[in-house]
Order: structure tokens, then sequence, then C-alpha cells
């Protein structure tokens, strides 16, 4: 019977105060990954201004395994009690079943009870009342420093920044279980990165992509896009093996401008594969190539890759290129192509993530996940501007604001089936987001008045 009871344990996630949108995508992507999933009710109806959910797990093991992998969690809590007010919390509290609490009130469990506050900084003399009025027999001694059991009253009063009510909206009662990988973030950190650039992802962002892209020990992950390689340190710290493409020659090979203050000349080491050798990841390397990804014939025809993951050029410090001839009839001879370098042509922001969708839909094993950004003017921006493909799967769409009218949105696809080899399917864009102005246009004159999307006429603008 306790066995059965215990499957339905509640648990309190205390979510960091950033990428809020992003919370229940990056817990449920967590939670399919070590094969659970979780009840919608919870997360439908989560109030993104709290910082708390409350949610039910199979056991402490797998709630921890995925609070552990988790960026955006802060703590995670086995759930004792919630109210909102104390009177029902210390209600609660006293009809708790033995089997839950018994364990850790015990003579030989040393404690510690935290009072936190949310939104608001509590007096000590208010903390001290509060656990004193709390109906639970500790027989243990108090121990502040490392105890075998800590145990956390949490107050909600608001979200930061609003003038918090006498009494808070919820309070929670909960023992604590393990924190999320937040410290990764300073581990990471761009600042002490050996090889960056004036684009490369910031290490929780990167983190929080790995985790969507499911990435894991052995899994075979491809970012077309490379850059100076920010994503793929995530993904090898998660124990999958990184590889990447870019056309950008100079960059790969530490030749071009450096985007450090004051650095005047970049180091002859810098390299991608150099920032894996710092975190002690470099086993998980395979390569990176100078190619355009969008030259598919690159590749061998099987599925490569469990996950890509990338993110795209947008096109704002200088237009995004790709590999082509002005001419298509245009052909070298063997004599020619000895010392040729490729012309490079402008690239449409829309070409690109129809582009990367056929990759994705051709290299993807099955259930393999596609994880990439997507730039938006967000008046303009509604969901048809998604790009879709027969073979993909939408699995969640985040936004990140940038400013008050541009944003990015974070999309997760995941490869549902393989190619029959019988009609021929391509990505598609119902509405193009991009089609009356660039998005390097969009994005210096955000005034802009609202096009009517609707009109299929609207003439594209060449992008400066």
């Amino acid at each position: 019977m306790s066995a059965s009871i215990k499957t339905c344990q509640k648990y309190l996630l205390q979510f960091a105060n950033e990428h809020v949108d992003f919370r229940t995508a990056e817990l449920t992507a967590l939670a399919n990954l070590y094969g659970t999933t979780l009840k919608e009710d919870n997360l439908l109806h989560h109030n993104i201004k709290s910082p708390f959910l409350e949610v039910e797990f199979a056991s402490e093991h797998l709630a921890k395994k995925i609070a552990g992998r988790s960026v955006l969690i802060k703590s995670l809590y086995e759930l004792w009690s919630s109210g909102s007010s104390y009177e029902e919390l210390n209600r609660k509290l006293k009809h708790l079943p033995a089997y839950l609490i018994a364990p850790y009130l015990k003579q030989d469990q040393t404690f510690r009870i935290q009072v936190d506050g949310y939104n608001k900084k509590l007096v000590q003399t208010d903390k001290v009342r509060k656990i004193e009025d709390l109906p639970l027999d500790f027989k243990g001694k108090v121990q502040l420093k490392e105890p075998d059991n800590s145990f956390h009253l949490l107050e909600y009063y608001g979200s930061v920044g609003e003038q918090p009510p006498d009494n808070p909206y919820a309070v929670y009662f909960g023992r604590w279980l393990a924190d999320g990988q937040r410290d990764r973030i300073g581990q990471y950190h761009l600042q002490k990165r050996h090889f960056i650039g004036n684009t490369s992802m910031d290490a929780g962002l990167s983190m929080l992509m790995s985790n969507m892209g499911q990435v894991q020990r052995s899994r075979l992950v491809f970012d077309p896009f490379v850059g100076t390689g920010s994503l793929l340190v995530a993904c090898a710290h998660h124990g999958g093996y990184v590889a990447g493409a870019d056309i950008d020659y100079l960059l790969l090979h530490a030749k071009g401008k450096p985007s450090r203050h004051n650095q005047k000349k970049r180091a002859s080491d810098e390299s991608v594969r150099a920032n894996l050798q710092q975190y002690g990841l470099s086993q998980y390397y395979i390569d990176i190539l100078v190619a355009d990804s969008s030259k598919q014939s690159l590749w061998r025809t099987s599925q490569l890759f469990d996950a890509i993951i990338t993110d795209p050029p947008y096109g704002i410090r200088e237009g995004a290129k790709k590999i082509g001839a002005e001419n298509e009839d245009c052909y070298l001879t063997e004599e020619d192509k000895d010392g040729h370098v490729p012309q490079r042509i402008n690239y449409q922001l829309s070409d690109i993530f129809k582009d990367l969708l056929n990759f994705a839909a051709k290299y993807l094993r099955q259930n393999g996940r596609l994880v990439y950004w997507f730039p938006v003017y967000i008046p303009d921006y509604r969901e048809e501007n998604i790009p879709t493909h027969p073979y993909l799967k939408l699995v969640s769409n985040c936004e990140q604001r940038l400013t008050a009218k541009v944003a990015r949105r974070l999309v997760t696809m995941e490869k549902i089936m393989n190619d029959t080899g019988g009609e021929i399917n391509e990505a598609s864009i119902a509405i193009d987001h991009y089609e009356d102005a660039s998005f390097r246009q969009k994005y210096f004159q955000p005034n802009r008045p609202t096009p009517n999307t609707s009109n299929s006429s609207l003439i594209r603008k060449t992008e400066k």
C-alpha cells in the first residue's frame, strides 16, 4: 500500500529567475530523456511569475536525475506541505503519513530548517517563530553545516520588483534533495573560455540547448554553423561526441579579428578543439570542417546524427553567406580547380532554415532532435513563420526577448519518420517572416509599421 502511495509523491521545483518561457520545455525534455512523462495539469497551470512548481515523479531517484541535469532548476525538494497560508500549511503537516516523515525525525538524524522569502526580505525573529510553530517533532540535533537532512520553509510574495504583500501568496515546506546545474554556468563562462567570437553562445543557453536536444553519453551531435563551438562544449559536457562545420575559414583557424577587448591578435592555438581540451573534454571531439552545410552532397546518405544543435547566422553584423555561383551553368576544368576559391553569395534567412530542416530530415536518426534559434521581429511574428517538414515534429517553441520588439525563439523538433525513397519531401514555410524585409533591416528599424503578412504580393527588399 505504502509503495503505491510513494509513486505519487509530490516534489517542489524552485526555478532560477531567468528564461521563464523555457522552464517547462526543458523539464519535459529531461523527463522524456529519462523515460517518463509529466502530468499536463502541472505544466499547463504553472504560474510563470512564480519560481515554484509542484510536480509528481515516480521516485526520488528519478526526480534527482532530472533536477540534477537541469540548468533552469535551482533546487529540488520533497514536498511535505503547501498552502496559501500558514494555517493551511501546518494543518497539512499534522496529517502527513508516518512513512514519509518518520525516518527524518529520528534522534540519530541531524537537521536544519531554513526560511526564505521570494521577493521579500524576512526578519530573523519572524523566521525563528515560523520554525517553532511547525507541528513536527524533530528528535535529532540541530546542525547548521552539513546536516543529515535540510528542510526549507519557502514563501512566495509575488514577482521580483512588485510591492510584496504583508502575507505570502503561497508557502511551501519540504526536504531538500538536490540542486540543478546552475554552477556549470560559472564553470563554462565565456570570460574564461580560450576561444570565443562575437556571437559565441553563453554557457547557460548552450547547456539549455543541449538539454533540449537530449544529448547524453555516446550520442553524436553536429552543429552546421559551429562558429567557436560553444554549443559543442555543452554537448560534450553531457557526454556527447561532437562535430561541426562552418564556412568561415578565418574564424575556425583563428586568423580573424579577436573578440576580446585589448586583444590585438588571436593566439595561434585558439580553436574549438582547444576549448574542449580546456575543460578536459577532448575525448568527445570528432572534428570541425570548413564547409558549407547547405551542400548536402558532402555527407553520406545514411542517418548520422542523434542531435543537430545550432545557432544559424542572423545577418545582423554582415549578411549570411553560402558557397555558390551566380551562373549555375558555370563549370570548372580540372586545371582550374587547382587553387580555386569558391565564390560566396548571400544566403537568405528563410533559405537557411529550410535547408537546415532538410538537412535534419535527411541526416538525423529516428527520434533524433533538431534544436535551433529563429530570430523574430515581435510585431510581425506568428506561429506560421516557423518552418515545417513532413519528417519533423515540433516539440517546443520558446521565446527569449532581446529588446522590446526583437526576440529569438528556440525551436525544438523531433524526427518522426525516415525517407521511404518515394516522393521527395522538402521543408516549407507557410508565412515567410522575412518576406517584406530582412531581419537585419527589422533589427535596426524596430519602429517600422507592421505589414499585412497575409498579402502574398509583398515585395522582398534587398538586404543592405
